[in-house]
């Protein structure tokens, strides 16, 4: 049973509360710390043989992966050589090489602003008895580091 002192301090002590309550919630919020907008994530582009020709733009920090596939048939093997960038300042390569089957591949980092080309050229390699064309088949792309 409730006596008449814990009615007087039940009431105070709710009310009390309550308010308390309002008062969190019309408080102001805490400053947040101004963050500055971040930069895209760095994106990585795939060429192939089919993007001869080509133009790409780039951003500082991007890479570009050049997957060249080499062919085989009647006993000649076309093979493709590493890939190079004319500008070694602006595309960076990482990482390059050829395969046993004609193909190459290589790997280039965006590090500053520019043009630059990167480059391949495909020749043919004869089996024993077989000969080969003389021609040799370039590839190129242009991309621009902005």
């Amino acid at each position: 049973m409730k006596t008449e002192s814990s009615k007087r301090l039940a009431l105070p002590l709710a009310w009390g509360l309550g308010a308390a309550a309002l008062v969190a919630v019309a408080a102001p919020a805490a400053a947040q710390p101004h963050l500055a907008p971040a930069r895209a994530a760095a994106k990585r582009v795939v060429l192939t043989n089919a993007d001869d020709g080509r133009s790409v733009v780039l951003a500082a920090g991007d890479d570009v992966e050049v997957r060249l596939t080499g062919a085989r048939s009647q006993g000649l093997t076309h093979t493709w050589s590493v890939p190079q960038a004319k500008d070694a300042d602006t595309l960076r390569r990482t990482v390059g090489g050829a395969s046993p089957g004609g193909g190459a591949q290589a790997v280039f980092h965006a590090e500053k602003q520019g043009v630059t080309t990167l480059t391949a050229a495909r020749s043919c390699r004869p089996d024993p008895g077989r000969v080969c064309p003389t021609v040799v088949v370039p590839w190129k792309v242009t991309a621009e580091v902005k």
